[in-house]
């Protein structure tokens, strides 16, 4: 029972933030970033950071990628210290990243490749990544480049190439904020559907409030820079899966949405008075 109750804690704890600060230095002199950042995200959650621009929410993500290392404090990914990128930790970006001469399949393999080759025969990461692209449904595209592509597409690639390493983490800052809305709407039901599959842990930057609520398990919501910390941070206790048209008349979802709004909009601070 011991043995339970201790893999059941560290479930709850796989990504630990520890009093995180984070600055700057600029031709101005020293940028406060992020002040007293605490948060715990459990094995399997789906973690959204909001907040209005210019509150860190990308520089905290960097920081949990190991992009970028805190001025003080402690980051932890399954009771390690994050020290520098991992594939453990898997980073899909707004830019989808992709290089143009290689074709769908090439940029995923040139990934999987890298992480892989030294345990893998040449068959078994031309299946790994075959599966990934089937994951995004983009099978029939595995031989087209960049440009013959759309936007969505691209960002399916993205996906694709994260999740082919396996990751433990899938870290997303705002991967579909430069899309219409029809294609993000079809890619976050997507990334439901994936996330379901995988049981993935996903820490994701947005400025939807929709989109946090539609996919989050728990909204993380920041005052504003500089210094920004953690304003509040929001349970969403709907069921999985989620479908978009049943929500949107779903009192439940509306109080969500209304509670981060408030915050945003009304509630929304920043305690701190130093300026930068």
């Amino acid at each position: 029972m011991d043995k339970l109750n201790t893999a059941e804690t560290n479930d709850k704890k796989y990504i630990e933030v520890q009093h995180v600060e984070m600055r700057f230095d600029t031709k101005k002199g020293s940028f406060h970033a992020l002040r007293d950042i605490n948060l715990r995200i459990a094995k399997g959650e789906f973690i959204t950071l909001i907040g209005h621009s210019g509150c860190g929410k990308s520089t905290l993500l960097n920081l949990i990628a190991g992009l970028t290392t805190a001025t003080s404090g402690a980051l932890l990914c399954a009771h390690r210290e994050i020290a520098g990128p991992s594939p453990e930790r898997g980073v899909v970006f707004q830019n989808h990243s992709l290089l143009p001469w290689l074709t769908c399949f090439e940029n995923v393999y040139l990934a999987v490749e890298r992480v892989f080759a030294a345990t893998e025969n040449k068959a078994e990461l031309i299946n790994r990544t075959r599966n990934a692209l089937a994951l995004v449904g983009l099978t029939a595209a595995d031989k087209k480049r960049p440009h013959e592509i759309s936007g969505g597409m691209k960002q399916r690639v993205g996906i694709a190439r994260a999740l082919a390493i396996e990751p433990k983490v899938l870290l997303m800052d705002e991967p579909f904020g430069a899309l219409d809305a029809l294609t993000r709407a079809h890619l976050q039901d997507e990334l439901l559907k994936i996330v379901a599959k995988t049981q993935s842990t996903v820490v994701m930057v947005t400025h939807d409030v929709d989109e946090a609520v539609l996919l989050s398990d728990k909204i993380v919501m920041l005052t504003n820079g500089p210094a920004a910390t953690i304003g509040e941070v929001l349970s969403v206790e709907l069921a999985r899966p989620r479908e978009r048209v049943a929500l949107a008349n779903d009192a439940q979802y509306a109080k969500y949405r209304s509670a981060v709004l408030e915050f945003l909009y009304h509630r929304q601070s920043h305690p701190s008075k130093e300026v930068a």
